[in-house]
């Protein structure tokens, strides 16, 4: 006979069912469910020049000045 249980393990009662049972090697199998992924969010890179060329413009924006001239 095969039990299946959900057990809680953000709980202590819960987690110290889960070191019982990993005590018996044997005869208990424990599966670990994956954990869900709700949303994947994909990042854009960029090259170091744009990046300072960014910082540039930004500082430019900032003090109404281009600061490279200085």
């Amino acid at each position: 006979m095969t039990v299946i249980a959900n057990i809680d393990i953000s709980t202590p009662t819960g987690r110290k069912i889960v070191r019982e049972l990993e005590k018996h090697k044997r005869v208990v199998q424990i599966t670990y469910p994956e954990p869900i992924v709700e949303e994947v969010v994909e990042e854009e890179t960029i090259s170091l020049d744009e990046a300072e060329e960014y910082l540039w413009n930004k500082l430019e924006e900032s003090y109404g000045v281009d600061l490279r001239t200085l």
